[in-house]
């Protein structure tokens, strides 16, 4: 529902919304179940991560019980537990990069307020302005429902809105930073090709100093791995002390081995985003050039949108992959669980990961994954030559040599494939995801307790 909606008392099938007169609990760090406001400024899984992150963790912590209410703007979340103690509160934007007219100019009449003139202003100027206003769209709209979470939790805006307190937001403030955006920013400054595109960069990312003055004033972050945690204090300044790593995972009976799809002989499968330098989707383009100069069965299926101009459109026209590279979007979850079983391999060439989703999905699935060592990926990946093959960054040779080495070795491929399920059972479920994330709640609600405490004497 709309927080319009929220306001005047109406409500939406399925959505189940806490009664501003519900009085507000004490003690909720005693084992009962919390009421979690669990804010994204950018919630639909097709999107990225961040999506996928707040789909799963929401079912999983209305699995334990909890109550979550999912505050979101555009693309809106899509939500497996809606009415299943999963709710959805819209909080719209001005949705200025909507599909098919990103970058547009709004009615005169769609203007509402002050936040709206900031967003657009933002955006004309070149910026990225969603985190910014999201964050003083969430500040106002929770200020007036204090006393209905017992925890707000943070999907990575990092804007301003959010600082303040408890007193402010109506709950203490858990946030979780998937990894900096600063790296994504330093990766695509180097991959610029020109002192105009370095400065679009630069303004488009301008709201990463935002987010460093934000993070260094938060008192309780997750992360989803030690490398993101080290980032995090490296490039944003945050005391190590105040970061918590709470490993994310697959759906792992989603994502599940199945021997009645077949194997099609050549076929990789990777998730990317072709114009975006930190997945390295232009090496493994390389990669397959000189594979198939050997192997003239290897193909390439890339789950992401296909951009039609830029490096890797560039590379598959120098290498005359057209017929060899396959791009697919807008697939349903079984569609996308039957495609990487049906590949011979799986990759993930990119240069930077906090984590890596499809690492892991695809490794629930019994899929062989060929892996660089960028950021996190080890992490997940594991060992080279236990569950997976791993490679430098932006090494096309030597993700060439990997995967040729697995699509001409069954054995090899079996073996790394059922290692790779048994890791991803071991370490990386959503289940495990949220029985941490509950519990850095339940730190977060009794510090805040205690200095309440402290302060009233």
């Amino acid at each position: 529902m709309t927080a319009e909606a929220i306001e005047t008392g109406s409500s939406r099938k399925g959505s189940r919304v806490p009664s501003p007169e519900s009085p507000a609990r004490s003690d909720a760090d005693d084992g009962r179940p919390l009421r979690i406001a669990l804010l994204t400024y950018k919630g639909n899984p097709f999107c990225g991560g961040q999506g996928v992150y707040v789909r799963h963790l929401s079912r999983e912590l209305a699995r334990l019980g909890h109550q979550v209410e999912v505050i979101g703007a555009q693309p809106y979340p899509v939500l497996d537990s809606l009415g299943e103690g999963v709710t959805l509160t819209e909080l719209p934007s001005l949705d200025l990069y909507r599909s098919p007219d990103p970058f547009r100019t709004p009615k005169r009449d769609e203007f509402r307020d002050w936040v709206d003139g900031v967003e657009f202003a933002t955006m004309r100027t070149g910026g990225f302005p969603e985190p910014l206003s999201f964050s003083l769209r969430a500040r106002r709209h929770l200020a007036a429902r204090q006393g209905e979470f017992d925890v707000v939790h943070d999907n990575q805006t990092l804007g301003y809105g959010l600082l303040g307190g408890p007193g402010v937001l109506g709950a203490p403030l858990v946030t979780t930073i998937h990894h900096p955006i600063t790296v994504d920013r330093r990766l695509e400054l180097d991959a610029a090709p020109d002192w105009r595109k370095r400065a679009s960069v630069r303004r488009w990312y301008g709201f990463t100093r935002m987010q460093k003055r934000v993070a260094r004033r938060l008192p309780s972050v997750l992360t989803v791995s030690g490398t993101s945690r080290q980032e995090i204090v490296d490039h944003l300044g945050v005391r190590a002390d105040r970061i918590h790593v709470v490993h994310i995972g697959a759906d792992t009976d989603l994502f599940s081995p199945d021997p009645s799809v077949p194997e099609v002989p050549g076929r990789i499968v990777t998730t990317s985003s072709a114009d975006v330098p930190l997945k390295g989707l232009v090496h493994l383009i390389e990669a397959l050039a000189k594979l198939r100069t050997e192997n003239p069965a290897a193909h390439l299926v890339v789950v992401g949108k296909r951009a039609e101009d830029g490096p890797v459109a560039t590379a598959i026209e120098r290498y005359g992959l057209e017929g060899a590279v396959e791009f697919v979007k807008g697939i349903t979850d079984a569609e996308l669980v039957d495609l990487v079983r049906s590949a011979q391999v799986a990759c993930v060439p990119s240069l930077y990961e906090g984590f890596s989703l499809p690492a892991a999905e695809a490794m629930a699935t019994g899929t062989p994954l060929v892996a660089t060592t960028g950021g996190a990926i080890p992490e997940v990946a594991g060992p080279d030559g236990e569950s997976c093959l791993a490679v430098p960054t932006g090494d096309a040779g030597a993700l060439a040599s990997a995967l040729a080495r697995l699509l001409d070795d069954p054995e090899l491929r079996a073996r790394l494939g059922a290692a790779g399920r048994s890791r991803v059972l071991a370490k990386f479920t959503w289940a495990r995801a949220a029985e941490g994330t509950a519990d850095r709640y339940r730190e977060a609600i009794a510090v805040a307790q205690a200095r309440r405490g402290a302060g009233s004497r």
